[in-house]
């Protein structure tokens, strides 16, 4: 009888702790799935021979950039890629980045297209319609259509002439901040379809300034995603709106540019 009661305490421990064990793992799986694997966002703005401003980074230091993420086995993945799995609430691929430019420098026709042709990569530009074809620094609309032609770029809107929207907020009225933030975010959307023919529905914040208001009127917008300038990589569970991205410096190379991607 004693035995018997031994050998049933035995056997209930072993079962709770199985049950316990299994619970953790199984938590722990579900949290993995659920957070997935952070995929950094590296956004440029245009290129050259030499570094002109803070925003340039040399065509040399580009280039190894995209030697360093092809030698340590890492994939450039298209941003799409990263939506879809954000509104789909799949796991983020491993080991993968996403490669972005604002404004449309005629520094990106020019100077990273070349590269992004010799390596194959797929590259998202966001546009603010009213300097292209305008602006001396900025690309034409037909140089745009050439980058798209190619199948490695994606056009998406950066408003419609980059307003600092702060800026705006404390001059204007409140009727006519409202009237000028529905025009940057449907009048650069409208454009930018008008000459591709395809949907636009991602959006960099100019400055990487973002709110409630501006998120929601993105949204109405007819914006599925927003893209700020927080340094770190995009997780799964983001705010969809202000989606972190890495503002690269022409510093950001050798080691630098390791402990960007890698988080040491």
């Amino acid at each position: 009888m004693r035995y018997t009661r031994i050998s049933t305490k035995i056997v209930l421990t072993a079962v709770v702790f199985l049950f316990i064990t299994g619970s953790f793992a199984a938590a722990s799986a579900d949290k993995a799935v659920t957070s997935g694997t952070g995929v950094p966002i590296l956004l440029y703005h245009r290129l050259g021979p030499t570094v002109a401003d803070s925003m340039t980074i040399t065509t040399p230091v580009f280039e190894s950039h995209l030697k360093y993420l092809r030698q340590n086995g890492y994939t450039v993945i298209p941003l799409r890629q990263v939506i879809d799995c954000l509104k789909n609430n799949k796991p983020l691929p491993p080991h993968s980045v996403v490669i972005v430019a604002d404004d449309g420098h005629k520094s990106i026709y020019t100077d990273m297209l070349p590269l992004v042709r010799k390596y194959q990569i797929p590259v998202t530009l966001f546009i603010y319609p009213s300097a292209i074809s305008n602006a001396s620094y900025a690309m034409t609309w037909n140089q745009l259509k050439e980058l798209k032609e190619t199948g490695l770029f994606d056009l998406q809107s950066h408003t419609y002439w980059h307003p600092n929207f702060k800026v705006e907020k404390k001059r204007l009225d409140k009727k006519e901040y409202e009237k000028v933030v529905e025009t940057q975010l449907k009048k650069s959307k409208d454009k930018l379809e008008k000459e591709f023919g395809t949907k636009i529905d991602l959006l960099a914040w100019p400055f990487g300034i973002y709110d409630d208001y501006l998120s929601g009127k993105a949204s109405e917008a007819g914006y599925v995603a927003a893209f700020s300038i927080e340094r770190r990589p995009v997780r799964s569970g983001d705010n969809m709106m202000s989606l972190p991205r890495f503002l690269l410096e022409n510093a950001n190379q050798g080691k630098s540019f390791e402990r960007l991607l890698t988080g040491n």
